[in-house]
């Protein structure tokens, strides 16, 4: 099973990983990271492929996916 470890002092919030996520296995964590934003979480694990798309869009390489 794939994991997305998320760097989440990297992240700016601009949720382009939620939005590009083709099985929606992230979502905006309801705590905010040191600069004030809210940052992703895994959500559904089960439904990751492991396509490291989240990864890959992330501005921030706030993202990693370990398959």
């Amino acid at each position: 099973m794939p994991e997305v470890k998320v760097e989440k002092e990297r992240c700016k919030g601009c949720e382009l990983c939620i939005m590009y996520c083709p099985k929606k296995s992230l979502r905006m964590a309801d705590g905010f990271n040191a600069k004030g934003y809210h940052y992703p979480e895994f959500c559904d694990p089960d439904e990751c492929t492991g396509c490291t798309l989240c990864g890959r869009i992330c501005p921030e390489v706030a993202l990693e996916v370990y398959k």
